[in-house]
């Protein structure tokens, strides 16, 4: 395997791992901070939207969602403008976890950076950004791939 997938693949089991004991604590499981925060930010967002915002497929997103209403940290309301779309709604208790989950995700980001400097730090960041943009675009089919499936019908391309 080449080295920087390796070391990378590795690095992220890790902090997957120590992510997934500190959101245990709240009683969350892995990836759930993720949507919370996403809440957070805009509330009412459908699973659709949160789903592409974590470059997860939508049924992911949907069977989260289930087990954190069932958790009484979400609600679903269908949308007033067009019935067929559901939003999901922070509850008070999906409110509350912001502070603390924050707090821990912060706190865990010092600890495995805190053998850096500032600028091993930004460099760091930097590379990483650049890093997922990259990787993203090989996910995206090339744009004549695109035009071909649209002039073909094919629901890929629309």
């Amino acid at each position: 395997m080449p080295e920087f997938l390796d070391l990378h693949g590795k690095t992220s089991k890790a902090l997957r791992a120590v992510t997934e004991t500190a959101m245990r604590r709240h009683g969350l499981y892995a990836g759930q901070d993720l949507l919370l925060a996403l809440l957070w930010e805009r509330d009412g967002r459908t699973p659709g939207e949160i789903a592409a915002a974590l470059h997860v497929t939508t049924p992911t997103v949907v069977k989260a969602a289930t087990r954190m209403s069932d958790a009484g940290l979400l609600t679903r309301r269908r949308d007033e403008r067009d019935n067929r779309l559901v939003g999901l709604w922070l509850t008070d208790a999906g409110r509350a976890l912001q502070l603390p989950v924050e707090a821990e995700r912060r706190h865990i980001e010092a600890a495995v950076t805190a053998d850096l400097t500032d600028a091993e730090r930004e460099l760091l960041m930097s590379a990483l950004a650049r890093i997922q943009r990259s990787a993203i675009g090989l996910l995206r089919p090339p744009a004549d791939d695109v035009a071909a499936a649209r002039s073909f019908g094919v629901a890929g391309g629309e």
